[in-house]
C-alpha cells in the first residue's frame, strides 16, 4: 500500500518503502505503519525481492517517531497498552519478514523511528545522524519489553540505561562505535552505498539468509519478556499525570514540570 507519507517501489530484486512526510520530519501516523506493515507482506509474496530497504525524504530525519498529536485521545488505562501492542505487531512483523532489512537513516531516528531502525537488520548512517528515544525528558512513557529487549540486544544494558536515562541521542560515530550502526556513508553517497550493499546481500543464497535471519531471531525471542509482563509498568506511564503533562508540554513546545505522579 503507498499512501501519500508512504511510497513502496522495486528495482530488480530490491524494494524501497520511503516515509513521506519531510515537513512532519517523517513522523509516523498510522496510515504510516499500515504502509510498512503492507511492505513487509508485498516483500514476502515477491520471489523477485531479496532486500526491503526503509528510508526517509527529505534528508533531516529517517523517522522522528509517533505524531505525538495521537496521544491527545488517550484518556483511558488500557490506551497506553494498546498502543506500545499495536507498535509491537508493527516492530514484529518487520522483524519476521524472510529478507534482509536495511535502514537508510539520514538525520535523526527518535523514538518509534529508532526502534524502526533497530528492528531492521542492518543500518547505514550519514555522518550527521542520530540515534535516540527522548521519553525520560519528553513524554515521560516507557516502551514496552519487547522494544526494551532489542535495545538490550543490540547495545547492552548500560548502554541502553545511559540513552535512555539522559534521553540523549548517540551520535552516527558513537553508534557505529557501540555496533548500533553497520556502516557510515557521506550524505551526498549514501543512496548509492545503500544501494551497493543491499545488491551484495541480494546475489547471495537466499536461502542461507533466510536461515540465518530466522535463526537469530529465534535466539533473541528466547530472551525476550512474555506478553502481559509488561502490562504494570505500560500503565503506570501511560495513565500518569507526568504522561498527560509531557504529551501538552511537547505539543506546546516548553519544558515538562515533572511531579512523579
Amino acid at each position: 500500500m503507498s499512501t501519500t507519507h508512504a511510497t513502496y517501489e522495486t528495482h530488480g530484486p530490491l524494494a524501497t518503502l520511503t516515509f513521506n512526510r519531510p515537513e512532519a520530519r517523517n513522523a509516523m501516523t498510522w496510515d504510516m505503519y499500515e504502509a510498512l506493515v503492507d511492505a513487509c507482506d508485498r516483500v514476502d509474496r515477491d520471489p523477485d525481492v531479496r532486500v526491503l530497504i526503509l528510508r526517509g525524504s527529505g534528508g533531516k530525519a529517517f523517522i522522528a517517531g509517533t505524531d505525538i498529536r495521537q496521544f491527545e485521545r488517550f484518556h483511558e488505562p488500557e490506551d497506553g497498552v494498546s498502543y506500545e501492542r499495536r507498535i509491537d505487531e508493527v516492530l514484529d512483523r518487520l522483524e519476521r519478514v524472510t529478507k534482509a532489512t536495511i535502514a537508510q537513516v539520514q538525520g535523526v531516528a527518535a523514538g518509534g523511528g529508532c526502534a524502526i531502525a533497530l528492528t531492521c537488520d542492518l543500518r547505514v548512517a550519514t555522518p550527521a545522524s542520530t540515534f535516540g528515544i527522548p521519553i525520560a525528558r519528553t513524554l515521560g512513557n516507557c516502551l514496552s519489553g519487547a522494544t526494551y529487549s532489542r535495545l538490550v540486544d543490540l547495545l547492552g544494558p548500560g548502554p541502553v540505561k545511559d540513552m535512555l536515562f539522559t534521553g540523549r541521542f548517540l551520535a552516527a560515530a558513537e553508534a557505529h562505535a557501540l555496533g548500533l550502526v553497520n556502516r557510515i556513508e557521506p550524505d551526498e553517497a549514501i543512496e548509492r552505498a545503500v544501494a551497493g550493499y543491499a545488491s551484495q546481500i541480494a546475489s547471495n543464497a537466499p536461502l542461507t539468509l533466510r536461515a540465518t535471519k530466522e535463526m537469530i531471531r529465534r535466539i533473541a525471542a528466547q530472551r525476550r519478556l512474555r506478553e502481559g509482563d509488561d502490562r504494570d509498568l505500560i500503565t503506570m506511564c501511560y495513565t500518569s499525570a507526568d504522561f498527560r503533562e509531557g504529551v501538552e508540554a511537547f505539543l506546546a513546545k516548553r519544558k515538562p514540570n515533572w511531579s512523579g505522579i
